[in-house]
């Protein structure tokens, strides 16, 4: 992306100016996280309206919803390696996930009732996909829709919903025909957060936030209005929606990039003897590998976003990128961690911490995203099978 000529790069300067001048005031930390208070979820929102309104998000949806002429999907990747590089939020994922869902196989009513409120930030939806027993295994969850007259009633748990706190609407899985093939009997509702019987139960993680949320479901009234799509479609829904939303792929080198300078200074500044630890062969020659490995991962996503544009997509490309990425990522912070020594596993708030414990921060989340999407043992499971044609 960063040789795609005038236009782009105009384009990407004019994005980078726009997050200098607008992109709110929050402290930065790993990965995908939700807000911490209500302040700083008015300010997300906010943001991510600005973002709307601007067009640099959601131009690909239908011209009466927003959409604009002549934008590609070289323009989204360039706005997602932006975001990235300055460190900020954009679209809440459960708004692009279910606008995504709601844009290719929801109703004329239901996108006229929610996608002006989801462009306008006025609604904020969570992904309600993985269960306790069916997180990399999605097909094998549990969560059951009865049919009674016109309404559903819905009953099991979610867990791993990102932003689910904070969420009035959900975009739910549920298994509607319990003797079809597993992956034939699942379906793809809205899901109204405000619904009796409707819990959401926050819960605490390692890096000291609550960006993940349990949500129970007990016998709640779902109309059967609100489903997307047909009965037993919501597999093929939750595959689509989940391929179209590749904007951010760019964003994965970038932020390895920016890492790895991170580390570059961190070892600058740390004394191994009575000299920086940067003087030593073996520091530098492991910080040369890890960019080479960049520098590869960069090459990876190059090919696969030509791949995309031009239509021709393997199945097993995602997996590729993810598995390369968040082993990557891992190990780089792991090194980072295990440089600065004992003050490296200091929390924000601690005099010692390095850099407010941005590295420990890291670290934790590093580990998640190996899991997350589909842990690396189910991507190589992806690649091996889908990509070598290798043997279950």
């Amino acid at each position: 992306m960063e040789h795609a000529g005038s236009a782009l790069e105009e384009f990407r300067a004019e994005v980078r100016q726009f997050i200098t001048d607008h992109a709110p005031r929050i402290d930065y930390r790993a990965g995908v996280r939700s807000a911490e208070n209500e302040q700083d979820e008015k300010r997300l929102n906010h943001w991510a309206a600005r973002l709307f309104d601007a067009g640099y998000v959601g131009a690909d949806w239908p011209k009466e919803y927003g959409g604009r002429d002549g934008w590609t999907a070289e323009h989204g990747i360039v706005v997602g390696e932006e975001l990235a590089r300055a460190k900020v939020s954009g679209v809440a994922s459960g708004n692009a996930l279910a606008a995504n869902a709601l844009i290719a196989f929801g109703t004329e009513e239901q996108r006229k009732r929610h996608l002006p409120r989801i462009r306008a930030c006025q609604e904020k939806w969570c992904q309600l996909f993985s269960e306790p027993s069916a997180g990399s295994d999605l097909a094998s969850l549990r969560t059951k829709a009865v049919l009674q007259g016109d309404i559903y009633r819905i009953s099991g748990q979610k867990v791993w919903t990102t932003d689910g706190q904070w969420s009035q609407f959900g975009y739910l899985l549920a298994r509607t025909d319990p003797d079809a093939p597993k992956h034939k009997g699942i379906s793809a509702f809205i899901l109204d957060m405000g619904t009796p019987g409707v819990s959401v139960r926050p819960l605490r993680e390692l890096t000291g936030t609550s960006d993940f949320n349990e949500v129970f479901l007990d016998d709640v009234e779902v109309p059967a209005a609100n489903m997307i799509g047909n009965p037993g479609q919501g597999w093929a829904i939750a595959n689509a929606t989940l391929a179209h939303e590749r904007s951010g792929v760019g964003a994965l080198a970038v932020k390895l990039r920016l890492t790895l300078e991170a580390l570059t200074s961190l070892a600058g500044r740390t004394i191994i003897g009575d000299r920086p630890a940067l003087d030593s062969d073996r520091i530098r020659d492991r910080i040369g590998d890890f960019t080479a490995q960049v520098e590869a991962l960069s090459a990876l996503i190059a090919t696969n976003i030509s791949r995309w544009s031009r239509g021709a997509e393997r199945q097993h490309d995602a997996a590729m990128t993810k598995l390369m990425f968040s082993e990557l990522n891992l190990a780089i912070v792991t090194f980072a961690v295990e440089l600065a020594g004992e003050d490296g596993v200091l929390v924000d708030g601690d005099p010692n911490a390095q850099e407010r414990g941005y590295w420990q921060d890291e670290w934790l989340y590093a580990r998640a995203y190996t899991i997350a999407g589909g842990s690396s043992e189910i991507m190589r499971n992806l690649i091996a099978e889908r990509g070598l044609g290798l043997p279950r």
